[in-house]
C-alpha cells in the first residue's frame, strides 16, 4: 500500500523505465520517416481549407488546456517550480492558439478579428512556437531529484499568478502584432517567406533544439522527461515543415507541419491520460484492497474485543475501569473474588467503596494523575475488601482515552499481593535470623560449592582461626586445611555428595599465626543449590578442658593409690612404734640395743610424718578447720621462718588490711607456708626476697570453666612468692605430682607441693603456680571465704556498675583458653578487641592498625620478648599507646622482681569482670 501523497506515483518523479524509451524512440523514428517522406513535397500547393485551421487550433487550445490542468495537479502536489514553468508553457501555447485562430485572415473575418495586420498571424505563430521552447527549457533547467526546488506558500497563489501572467503577456503580444503592426518586420510577403522570416523561424527551431539538448542531459528522466523529448522532436518537425521548407499558406508543408504539431500536443496529454487511468485502477484496487483489510480488521477487531474480554474475565488480577469521578465502570470476576462485590453491587458506584477509611486523598491524587496523561505502574497500596479486611495490592493504572484522543476515565489491574507479603515477611524474619545465626555463631561455619571452592565463611573465622572471611572466600579449601587431614575430609565430602548426610569429623586448620587449630566438622551436601555446609566447633578448649580433666583424674588417681598405701604403711608403723617402746624398756639396761630401738624409733617417727604427707595429699588426713584470720597466720608463719631461712633472704609481707578470714584447718594452713616457703629457699641458695601476701578474691565462672575443679565465688588468697631460679615451663603441669622434685638426692622427699595441693583441695580451694625460668615463682593458695561475714566496703566498691567502653585494645597472651576468655570479656564490655599470641604477632597489629587505643598484654610470655620488652618496642613505634599489663604473679611480687617500674598498671590474675572493666578505664584515662 502506497503511503499518502507518494511522489513517486506521478510522471514527473517515476524514473523512466525501458519500455518508456523503446515507445519514445519508436514514435519518433515513425515521426523522422514521415517527416523524410514530406520534405520533399513540402512546397506542393493545396485547396485553401479555412476550416482546418479552425479544428486544429480548436484541438491544439483543447488538449494544451487539459495538458496543462493535469500538471497544475501534479503540481498541487509535488509544489515544484519545473512543473509549474512546464505547465506554464502548455499555458502559453492554448492562450497563444486562441489569439492566432482569432486573428487568422479567412477564419473568422476576411483580414482576421482583433484588427489583424498580414503579418499579425505569422509573428503570433513565431511567438507562439517560440515561447513553449522557452518554457521546456526553463523547465529543464529546474528540475531536478524529485521535481527540483519547490514553491513555498499556497498553490492557488501560484496557480492563479501563471494564469494572470500567461493572459497579460498574451494581451501584451496581442497588442504589439495588431496595434502596433507596422513597426514589425515582414515576414510573409505575397504569400512568400521573407529573408526575415528565415531568420526568426531559424531562432525559433533553434530555442526548440536547444530544450530536447538541455532536456537529452538534465538526467535521470522522468516518465515526462522522455515524452517531452518526443514532443520536442515532433515541434521541430513542425516548425521545420510549416515555416522553414514549405513555400506559402496551404502548402503540404503547412498542413503536415501543423499536424506533427497537433500530435506534439497531444503525447503528453495521452501519458498522463493513460497514468490517470492506470492510477484511476490502481486506486480502485487499492479501494478495494482497503475494504477487504477494513471488513478484515473488523473481524480481527470484534475477534481480539472477544479475546479481550475473555482474558479480562479470566485474569488472576482484579481489571476495574473508572469514570475521571471515580465512578467504577467494569469490575471483572477476579475484582468480585478479591474485593468480594460482584459486578452488579461496584459497577455505577463510587470508588471509595474499595478505599479505607482516610485515604480519599490517595484516590483524588491517583485521578488527578490519571486526567494528566501519567501511568501509575506498580504502586502499593493497601485496600478494603466487602468485609472492611484490608488487603495489601499492587496497582497499575492506565488513562483511558476517546477515539480522538481525549481522556475519559481510567483502567485499574490490583493484583491481591496480602499473602505474598506475609509469605515475604516470614521470609526475611528467617533469612534475617539465619543471618544473624551465621554473624554471632562461635563456631565456624562455612559454605563451599562442588569443587570446594569456599563460598560463605563466618565471621566467627577471625575468632578461630586468624582470617578474616575475605581472606578465604573464592579459595579452595585445600589451601586451609591441614595436608595430613586433606584426604579424610574429601572422603566426608564425597561420603555426603552419596546422600550420607550429618558427616561428624574432626580435621585441623592451620591457624594464621602458625600452630593448629582441631576443629570438629558437621556437614552435609545440598543438592538443590550444590552446596556444601560445614559446622566447625574448636576444640581448643574441649582439648585444654580434658587435658586439665585428665590432669585432675590422674592426681585423683594418684591421690588414691597414695592414701592406700599410706593407710596401709601407717597401719604397719603403728605396729613398729607400738612395740618399739615395749622392746625400749625391755633393753634399757643394754646400751646398744637401747641405741638400736632409738634409731628404730627415728625411723618409724620419720616414716609417719611421710605418711601424714601422703595423706595430706591424698585428702585423707583428719582435718580440723575453723574461722582463721589470714593476716595473723601469715605474721605468725614469718616469724617461724626468720631463722630458718637465714639472713641473706627478705622476707616481705603484703597483707590486705581488712583480709576477709578463712576456713580451714590452722596448723595444716602453716604448714603448707612452711613447706612453700623451704621449697623458694632452696631454690634462692644465693639469697632473694620471699614475698608472703593476702588478699581478698572473687572467682568468677569465666575463671571456674577454665579449671573445672573449682566453684565461682569469694576466697581468700594466700601467695608465697620467691625470686629464686623458677621452673622450667615443662615441668610445670608436674610439680604437685608425689615424690616428683628437681632437687638432688637426698635433699627432698617431693612430698612437700603434692601435700600443700592435697590440703588445698582438701579444704575446698584452689592453688596455682606462675614460675618463669630466671626469674622466680609464685604460688597462690586460694581458700574459701568464711561464710556469715558482712561485705567488707573494698567489697561493696568491687560490686559498683560496670563501666565498658567502645575503644580498640589488643590482647597479647601466649594461653589460647585464656586470651579466649579476655577477649571475650572485653568485648562483653563493648571495645573492639584485637588478639596476638605473642609479641611478633601484637607489633604487627600495631602497625597495621593505627587506631588501637590499649595494649592489655601479659608480663610473662615465651619467645625473644616478654610483655615488658613488648610494651617498650610499642612505646617506641607508638609514643601515644597506653598500656596495662596482666601476670599471675601478685602485683607486690611482680615490681619487687624489678621486671616492672613501681606505679605500672598491673592487673593480676584472676580477676573478676568489674576489677577488669575498672582497670581498663584507669588505663585508658591515663
Amino acid at each position: 500500500m502506497l503511503a499518502p501523497n507518494d511522489r513517486s506515483t506521478f510522471l514527473s518523479t517515476l524514473p523512466a523505465c525501458q519500455s518508456d524509451r523503446t515507445a519514445a524512440l519508436a514514435i519518433v523514428g515513425i515521426s523522422t520517416a514521415l517527416f523524410a517522406l514530406a520534405v520533399p513535397f513540402a512546397g506542393m500547393p493545396l485547396a485553401r481549407v479555412p476550416a482546418f485551421v479552425a479544428s486544429y487550433q480548436s484541438a491544439l487550445v483543447v488538449s494544451d488546456t487539459i495538458t496543462a490542468v493535469l500538471l497544475l495537479s501534479q503540481f498541487a502536489v509535488l509544489r515544484t517550480r519545473a512543473l509549474l514553468m512546464l505547465a506554464t508553457g502548455y499555458l502559453f501555447t492554448a492562450a497563444a492558439a486562441i489569439v492566432h485562430a482569432l486573428t487568422f485572415p479567412g477564419l473568422f473575418a476576411p483580414a482576421g478579428l482583433l484588427g489583424a495586420g498580414p503579418q499579425t498571424t505569422v509573428w503570433l505563430y513565431m511567438i507562439w512556437h517560440g515561447g513553449f521552447p522557452l518554457c521546456v527549457l526553463a523547465y529543464a533547467w529546474a528540475k531536478g531529484a524529485e521535481g527540483g526546488v519547490r514553491i513555498a506558500g499556497p498553490v492557488r497563489h501560484a496557480v492563479l499568478g501563471i494564469v494572470l501572467g500567461v493572459v497579460a503577456t498574451m494581451a501584451v503580444f496581442t497588442w504589439i502584432v495588431t496595434v502596433q503592426h507596422d513597426l514589425l518586420p515582414v515576414l510573409l510577403r505575397e504569400g512568400r517567406y521573407t529573408t526575415t522570416m528565415m531568420v526568426v523561424v531559424s531562432f525559433v527551431w533553434s530555442l526548440s533544439f536547444a530544450a530536447l539538448v538541455l532536456l537529452w542531459f538534465r538526467k535521470p528522466h522522468s516518465v515526462i522527461d522522455v515524452w517531452l523529448m518526443v514532443v520536442m522532436c515532433a515541434w521541430l518537425f513542425d516548425i521545420a515543415l510549416s515555416a522553414i521548407v514549405n513555400v506559402a499558406r496551404f502548402d503540404l508543408g503547412f498542413y503536415a507541419g501543423r499536424i506533427y504539431g497537433l500530435f506534439a500536443a497531444s503525447f503528453v496529454l495521452a501519458v498522463l491520460l493513460i497514468e490517470n487511468v492506470r492510477l484511476q485502477a490502481q486506486t480502485m484496487d487499492l479501494l478495494g484492497m482497503l475494504r477487504r483489510q477494513s471488513a478484515s480488521e473488523r473481524d480481527l477487531h470484534g475477534e481480539r474485543e472477544r479475546l479481550f474480554s475473555a482474558v479480562v474475565e479470566s485474569s488472576n488480577d482484579a481489571i476495574i475501569t473508572k469514570t475521571l469521578d471515580g465512578t467504577i465502570t467494569a469490575w471483572n470476576r477476579a475484582a468480585e473474588r478479591v474485593f468480594g462485590f460482584s459486578a452488579k453491587e461496584a459497577v455505577g458506584k463510587p470508588i471509595d467503596i474499595i478505599m479505607p477509611e482516610g485515604r480519599r486523598e490517595e484516590m483524588e491524587e491517583i485521578l488527578a494523575r490519571t486526567r494528566n496523561g501519567e501511568v501509575i505502574d506498580q504502586f502499593e497500596a493497601v485496600r478494603v475488601n466487602k468485609n472492611g479486611q484490608p488487603l495489601d495490592v499492587v496497582l497499575s493504572l492506565f488513562p483511558l482515552r476517546s477515539a480522538d484522543g481525549k481522556i475519559i476515565g481510567a483502567s485499574k489491574i490490583a493484583r491481591d499481593i496480602t499473602e505474598r507479603k506475609r509469605t515475604q515477611a516470614a521470609l526475611n524474619r528467617e533469612v534475617e535470623e539465619r543471618q544473624r545465626i551465621f554473624e554471632t555463631s562461635q563456631d565456624l561455619i562455612l559454605v563451599t560449592d562442588g569443587y570446594g571452592n569456599f563460598v560463605q565463611v563466618s565471621p566467627s573465622v577471625k575468632d578461630i582461626l586468624g582470617f578474616s572471611p575475605e581472606d578465604m572466600i573464592g579459595h579452595t579449601a585445600t589451601e586451609f586445611i591441614h595436608p595430613d587431614d586433606l584426604e579424610k575430609t574429601r572422603e566426608e565430602m564425597r561420603a555426603a555428595r552419596r546422600g550420607q548426610t550429618k558427616r561428624s569429623f574432626e580435621a585441623r586448620y592451620p591457624h594464621r599465626d602458625g600452630h593448629d587449630v582441631t576443629l570438629n566438622w558437621l556437614g552435609t551436601w545440598s543438592e538443590p543449590v550444590k552446596r556444601h555446609f560445614f559446622i566447625g566447633r574448636d576444640l581448643t578448649e574441649k582439648q585444654a578442658a580434658e587435658a586439665q580433666f585428665r590432669q585432675a583424674q590422674k592426681m585423683d588417681a594418684i591421690g588414691q593409690l597414695t592414701g592406700g598405701v599410706a593407710h596401709d604403711f601407717n597401719n604397719v608403723l603403728t605396729v613398729i612404734t607400738g612395740t618399739i617402746g615395749i622392746l625400749s624398756e625391755a633393753v634399757a639396761d643394754q646400751p646398744d640395743l637401747a641405741a638400736i630401738t632409738r634409731l628404730i624409733d627415728d625411723a618409724a617417727e620419720r616414716g609417719a610424718q611421710l605418711t601424714r604427707h601422703l595423706l595430706a595429699f591424698a585428702r585423707k588426713q583428719p582435718l580440723q578447720p575453723r574461722e582463721v584470720d589470714p593476716n595473723a597466720l601469715v605474721v605468725e608463719a614469718a616469724k617461724l621462718l626468720h631463722p630458718t631461712l637465714g639472713e641473706q633472704i627478705t622476707i616481705t609481707p603484703q597483707l590486705t588490711e581488712d583480709a576477709w578470714p578463712a576456713m580451714v584447718d590452722p596448723s595444716q594452713l602453716t604448714t603448707a607456708i612452711l613447706n612453700l616457703a623451704l621449697n623458694a629457699r632452696d631454690a634462692m641458695p644465693d639469697g632473694g626476697t620471699l614475698v608472703l601476701e593476702t588478699r581478698n578474691i572473687f572467682l568468677d565462672e569465666g575463671y571456674a570453666s577454665m579449671n573445672p575443679d573449682i566453684i565461682a565465688g569469694n576466697y581468700v588468697m594466700i601467695a608465697v612468692s620467691d625470686t629464686g631460679t623458677g621452673i622450667p615451663a615443662a615441668l610445670i603441669e608436674r610439680v604437685f605430682d608425689p615424690f616428683f622434685t628437681t632437687k638432688e638426692v637426698g635433699k627432698g622427699t617431693g612430698l612437700g607441693l603434692s601435700m600443700v595441693f592435697g590440703f588445698v583441695k582438701q579444704s575446698g580451694g584452689h592453688v596455682k603456680i606462675y614460675s618463669e625460668e630466671g626469674h622466680g615463682t609464685s604460688v597462690k593458695i586460694y581458700l574459701p571465704r568464711s561464710t556469715g561475714v558482712q561485705e567488707t566496703p573494698l567489697e561493696a566498691l568491687r560490686n559498683v556498675p560496670i563501666e565498658g567502653g567502645d575503644e580498640k585494645i589488643l590482647i597479647v597472651e601466649d594461653d589460647a583458653l585464656v586470651r579466649q576468655y579476655v577477649v571475650t570479656q572485653i568485648r562483653s564490655l563493648g571495645y573492639n578487641a584485637l588478639e596476638a599470641a605473642n609479641a611478633a604477632e601484637a607489633l604487627t597489629l600495631i602497625d597495621g592498625n593505627a587506631d588501637i587505643d590499649l595494649l592489655f598484654t601479659d608480663v610473662i610470655m615465651p619467645g625473644a620478648m616478654n610483655g615488658r620488652q613488648l610494651a617498650d618496642e610499642a612505646a617506641r613505634r607508638r609514643p601515644a599507646l597506653k598500656t596495662l599489663f596482666t601476670s599471675g604473679y601478685t602485683e607486690n611480687a611482680i615490681v619487687h622482681h624489678g621486671r616492672l617500674d613501681s606505679g605500672v598498671l598491673l592487673l593480676a590474675k584472676p580477676y573478676r569482670k568489674s576489677e577488669l572493666a575498672g582497670m581498663l578505664r584507669i588505663a585508658l584515662a591515663s
